[in-house]
């Protein structure tokens, strides 16, 4: 039998197939939440002790010549990052996490799909949509406020992504769209988790944590799906995929150098100190340690898979420095 007709359920296995995204009819934002991501009456006031974006994320911050350009320009610098943030996140929710979804939908994986995978893909499908919505609507109110013009920049993310896609044969195309929904939805959950532990402007604390509320089950679910994937696949499937992997987790974590330049430059920055920002920031070495501290719910999800469990795998992420040899 083909591995479009075997329920992989029916097989042995240690772990229990869910596949659900919980109670989402009383718990995903698009159907509970009150908020509507309005900038507040008071924002001048929030922006004496809170901030757009967390300055642990944005540690160009914290260079001499921004420091003495004084808070009005430290605002300025992490709306525009928001702003950069809030589109990138509407495309790749609509682009390549949907996407990605729609393999699952549609049958395009080789691998049987249960009735209830089906489901809370629909269900992930349509909080996607949301995110994208209000990421979207929150991003218009920003740029207003700050006059941020020429917007969406096409992020670097989205454009090397949809660049691997492009370069994979035909017959392995749904799965490469379905690795990067997995490395995307299993990457932000942990990023949304440690960008709300900081002390942000209100509406976009309500945005952030609604979002990773979402994600956090997004993450869940796209791991389970993954594990199951896994043991459908053959030898030639798996070693494209780890390859596949590996470079989309190194996507995720490269700095967007041309849009932060040109974010630093309108605000007014020297070119010598924007030299010393991006020095320091897009090395292979800076990468690698981003890569490694900010995929460690992927490397988990791959682990408890038992994608590790072939040496080829692990040296192979070894020897890009994800994990230990």
């Amino acid at each position: 039998m083909s591995a479009l007709t075997v329920d992989p359920a029916e097989a042995t296995v240690s772990w229990p197939l869910k596949f659900t995204l919980g109670d989402w009819n009383h718990r995903a934002s698009v159907r509970t939440s009150q908020h509507d991501y309005k900038l507040p009456e008071d924002l001048t006031q929030q922006l004496q002790t809170r901030h757009w974006f967390p300055p642990a994320f944005l540690p160009y911050l914290s260079h001499p010549s921004i420091a003495a350009a004084g808070s009005a320009i430290t605002h300025r610098l992490a709306a525009n990052h928001l702003v950069h943030f809030l589109d990138y996140t509407t495309l790749l929710e609509h682009r390549i996490v949907n996407r990605a979804v729609e393999t699952i939908i549609h049958g395009e994986l080789p691998a049987y799909i249960p009735a209830r995978m089906k489901n809370a893909a629909l269900q992930l499908y349509t909080d996607e949509g949301y995110h994208a919505l209000f990421s979207n609507q929150l991003a218009e109110q920003i740029a207003s406020l700050h006059g941020i013009a020429g917007r969406p920049v096409m992020p670097l993310r989205i454009t090397r992504l949809n660049a691997l896609i492009a370069r994979t044969p035909e017959s392995k195309r749904a799965l490469a769209w379905f690795l990067l929904g997995f490395v995307s939805e299993t990457i932000i959950a942990r990023e949304l988790l440690d960008i709300c532990r900081d002390s942000l402007v209100s509406c976009v604390s309500e945005m952030l944590r609604d979002h990773l509320a979402d994600e956090a089950r997004h993450s869940r679910y796209f791991a389970e799906v993954f594990h199951y994937l896994w043991i459908t696949l053959n030898s030639r499937q798996r070693t494209f995929s780890a390859r596949v992997l590996l470079e989309v987790i190194g996507i995720f974590f490269e700095v967007d150098e041309r849009w932060l330049q040109q974010s630093l430059r309108r605000a007014g920055i020297a070119e010598g100190a924007i030299n010393e920002i991006l020095g320091g920031l897009v090395t292979a070495e800076a990468n690698r340690k981003r890569a490694r501290a900010g995929a460690t719910a992927t490397l988990d999800a791959l682990k408890t898979a038992g994608f590790f469990a072939t040496p080829n795998h692990q040296k192979l992420f070894a020897k890009a420095g994800l994990i230990d040899g």
